[in-house]
């Protein structure tokens, strides 16, 4: 990933002292594949915006304010400088209210991470807040005000620095009991089945980097076939059919699951599945996508589960 570049130059507030800090973003979503609309002739389209009066005329985006309705087709108009002067009236500085254990916030409630560093004259005050919190194992719970939006934020220390964290509003999580959740108590012998065969995959750390995002490598493998000059071909997959509504006896298959298992650790899966269509060529093969790994450019390779979404 490309150095990572500052956003914004804040203060956190731990009582009376200020530490000075730079907003980082903490993840990176352009390794996304994105699919571009395009005529049936293969020429690129753009989006124009119409007025809702009159569906003939287009608006030129140079054109276009923003507004609030607060009634029904009643706009408030902002102009350009005073949306400005709303961002601008945004509080720089990370308020503390208080510390909880590093575990209280439940994850429903994280939205986007993002990381603080020491800004000028901050690296002692930053590390000295660090070195508390993981010392007392604890989290801090702070407002923050940014972009005309208050945000209620996580400030957790890890050994390399510190992750601020906006969490979402109680109105903005809904709750696991609207949805009337049948409880069926298993009996003791599915419990300890079930038991066995956590026991028997688990691990005793998270690793991120045991995985890799296999749908990702499939569709460049596919988008370098079409570049060859091959056809995707759908694949039936057992999976995606119907329920039969056969009796599952739920004994039997947790005991299923621990022979295949064989007591070996569970690893992610990384070879394609059985019964994968093997694409057809129909023109004469040109270059291959730069963007795919070179094990996916053979033109004859099997291409699994190809089904294309937009």
């Amino acid at each position: 990933m490309p150095t990572p570049r500052s956003i914004a130059s804040l203060s956190l507030g731990f009582g009376l002292v200020s530490i000075p800090v730079r907003l980082y973003t903490a993840t990176e979503s352009s390794a996304a594949i994105h699919f571009n609309l395009l005529s049936k002739e293969g020429t690129r389209v753009k989006q124009q915006y119409v007025s809702a009066l009159n569906p003939k005329k287009v608006i030129p985006r140079a054109e276009m304010v923003k507004g609030y309705e607060f009634d029904t087709d009643r706009f408030v108009i902002f102009q350009p400088d005073e949306l400005k002067a709303l961002e601008d009236g945004a509080s720089h500085l990370i308020d503390i209210v208080a510390f909880i254990p590093a575990d209280a916030v439940d994850p429903i409630y994280y939205d986007k991470p993002y990381f603080l560093a020491p800004d000028k004259r901050g690296g002692k005050p930053y590390n000295l807040l660090k070195k508390a919190m993981l010392t007392s194992g604890r989290c801090a719970l702070a407002k923050w005000a940014w972009k005309s939006k208050q945000y209620v934020v996580q400030v957790r220390a890890q050994e390399d620095g510190l992750v601020l964290q906006q969490l979402l509003y109680a109105q903005e999580v809904r709750s696991i009991q609207d949805l009337g959740i049948e409880k069926l108590e298993p009996s003791a012998a599915e419990l300890k089945l079930a038991l066995q065969l956590i026991d028997q995959i688990s691990q005793d750390s998270y690793d991120p980097t045991m995985f890799e995002d296999e749908e990702q490598k499939r569709i460049l493998a596919a988008i370098d076939a079409k570049i060859a000059g091959q056809e995707i071909v759908a694949t039936e997959h057992p999976e995606d059919g119907e329920s039969s509504g056969q009796v599952i006896d739920l004994t039997q298959m947790l005991m299923a699951s621990l022979d295949r298992k064989g007591g070996g650790a569970h690893k992610p899966r990384t070879m394609p599945a059985k019964g994968t269509q093997v694409v057809t060529p129909i023109r004469k093969p040109i270059a291959k996508a730069k963007r795919a790994p070179k094990a996916a450019a053979k033109a004859a390779a099997p291409v699994p589960r190809t089904r294309m979404k937009k």
